[in-house]
């Protein structure tokens, strides 16, 4: 690719730009998850029922939630499912009872031809257990990689990498949430997925710039990350590229099983490669100006 032909862009002096955007997106996506008391929990993290069903013809999702309210189902959430006249039916639990029975009775009885497809139940205490354990692995995995990076590096470059690493989960969970999608055992596994590319991507380029420390020049700190970032960049783009074609295609074609995991995916990827280049190494920018590092010249 003639234009990465040794590249010179001004990634750290254009840093203001760049950090003022995500700093905006984050502020959306928060005030987003305020409105909406928090992410959407799927019936995994809540506890109750779910059920697919699969009509003859295609039935208006309308007909499905009146049939339902005429039950007292009004509280069941009924959505369009793919392209095979099949709707989704997550029935919360009520009264302790987990389970519904009723809701599979009164729709056989409105549409004797229909076929439940799926039936999965969950206990609220086991979702609240699932929903726990998911925050304990995000957790964990972020400490991991602050050790990781800490051990690899130097502390700095870790505290730079986790907050990157933050930034793309806050983005993404934010715009995630604005799409109205729905936090799964799946969208956690893309999460947790995420946030191992993007550490990996920033380890590329903190590793360019660990080399070129290490080499004696009068440039300026800025000036030698910079350019570490630009020797970099090549690699950057491939590696965002094949992640970013293929997610694309997953989230097209994939179906509505997997649409959530791919947005996921789709989104992380970019807001990811972002992070690697305007928002880790700005870190280590601002850290050395404020916190000089003492020892031999570079």
């Amino acid at each position: 690719m003639e234009i990465l032909r040794n590249p010179n862009y001004p990634f750290v002096r254009t840093r203001w730009i760049a950090i003022s955007i995500s700093l905006s997106l984050i502020v959306i996506g928060l005030i987003s998850l305020v409105i909406t008391h928090g992410p959407r929990y799927s019936i995994d993290f809540t506890g109750g029922s779910i059920l697919q069903v699969q009509f003859a013809q295609r039935v208006p999702v309308e007909e499905v939630r009146a049939a339902l309210a005429q039950i007292g189902r009004a509280d069941a959430s009924i959505q369009s499912y793919g392209e095979q006249n099949e709707i989704l039916v997550r029935v919360p639990v009520r009264e302790g009872v987990i389970g519904a029975d009723d809701v599979k009775q009164a729709l056989r009885q409105r549409w004797p031809d229909l076929q439940i497809r799926r039936d999965d139940s969950v206990g609220p205490r086991i979702g609240a257990e699932l929903r726990r354990n998911a925050g304990w692995a995000i957790f964990w995995s972020l400490l991991g990689i602050l050790v990781y990076v800490s051990v690899r590096f130097q502390y700095r470059f870790a505290v730079a990498g986790v907050v990157a690493l933050l930034h793309d989960v806050l983005i993404t969970l934010g715009l995630f949430n604005l799409r109205g999608g729905e936090v799964s055992l799946e969208v956690i596994a893309a999460f947790l997925t995420l946030v191992g590319w993007s550490i990996n991507d920033t380890i590329v380029v903190f590793d360019r710039i660990r080399e070129n420390l290490r080499v004696p020049t009068r440039e300026k700190y800025a000036d030698v990350l910079n350019k570490s970032i630009n020797q970099s960049l090549a690699r950057t783009i491939i590696t965002f590229s094949t992640v970013f074609i293929t997610t694309v295609i997953l989230y097209v074609f994939g179906g509505s099983v997997l649409r959530d995991f791919a947005f996921v995916m789709t989104v992380g990827g970019v807001v990811g490669t972002f992070s690697s280049i305007w928002i880790a190494t700005p870190i280590l920018v601002e850290w050395e100006q404020r916190w000089p590092k003492k020892g031999k010249a570079r």
